[in-house]
């Protein structure tokens, strides 16, 4: 089943516009979901649109409306809405370039993939990816999609562009209500040493392959077994240790404890001795 485009338009750039489709870079099937059923009956549980004191209603007697205040709403047509016009519905407008690290992560939203529609715009496409890649840059624009204008941002993956939908300033919640009653005093030298050397034993290249959804594949188990009417009990191991009792009482100890399992204790030693060796010399 081919997939279908979530939007087209241009991707413009100054005075050069490229055609272009954008696709959905993440795959839901891939996820686990449920569905309401009936146990009486075995059933599924349907919704359906009701007003209190009325009942079920027509689609086309809902009309949309804003609250501008607690129970009071201001109605809005459909064909009020589909009558705004903005240029964003069919063109994507970089008009703002920053470096890749420059965007805070939370603002990152949702992936999508940007290709050139046909052969005749992937000349101009190409342009534009390779001068992104090459200053290490990702261009700034909106994009008027699904009821609203999102904030995005493009770079080079790999044969392609990648855009990805932003939060606006307004939708980030301020970290002050939480963060302000921890106390910004700084973590203790020895700790901090043993913790960074724990991090620098685990650090590896990115794979996200290394990683699996143990949840959703005991799932999958659990559903297989019964649909062949057998009983099943299903673990999810971690996959990594952790420390038993209530309490880690030595917060020191445990550091040490996790880094001797990872194998940073030789490495530790080694480079201890070393140090040693250089100052005697």
């Amino acid at each position: 089943m081919a997939v279908r485009p979530v939007w087209k338009g241009q991707l413009r750039l100054s005075l050069v516009s490229i055609p272009v489709e954008m696709y959905s870079a993440t795959n839901r099937s891939s996820t686990i979901s449920f569905r309401q059923i009936h146990k009486p009956s075995g059933k599924p549980v349907r919704y359906e649109k009701v007003v209190p004191g009325i009942g079920p209603v027509d689609a086309d007697d809902i009309w949309k409306g804003y609250e501008v205040e607690s129970d009071e709403y201001v109605l809005i047509e459909p064909e009020e809405i589909d009558r705004i016009k903005l240029e964003t519905k069919k063109t994507l407008e970089l008009i703002q370039f920053v470096d890749i690290t420059e965007i805070p992560p939370i603002y990152f939203d949702k992936p999508y993939f940007l290709a050139p529609t046909d052969e005749l715009a992937e000349d101009a496409f190409r342009v534009v990816r390779d001068a992104l890649g090459q200053s290490r840059k990702a261009g700034l624009g909106q994009l008027a999609m699904r009821g609203r204008e999102h904030l995005v941002a493009v770079r080079p993956c790999g044969s392609g562009l990648l855009l990805e939908t932003l939060h606006y300033e307004e939708e980030i919640r301020k970290t002050d209500p939480f963060f302000s009653s921890i106390s910004k005093k700084k973590a203790e030298k020895e700790l901090l040493a043993v913790a960074a050397d724990l991090i620098e034993k685990k650090t590896a290249p990115f794979d996200a392959g290394a990683f699996k959804d143990r949840y959703a594949d005991a799932i999958r188990k659990l559903v297989a077994d019964k649909s062949k009417g057998r009983k099943s009990r299903v673990a999810v191991e971690s996959g990594s240790s952790r420390p038993k009792g209530d309490n880690v009482v030595d917060l020191m100890s445990a550091l040490k404890k996790s880094l001797e399992d990872s194998g940073g204790s030789k490495k530790r030693a080694s480079s201890s001795s070393s140090s040693r060796r250089k100052k005697s010399a």
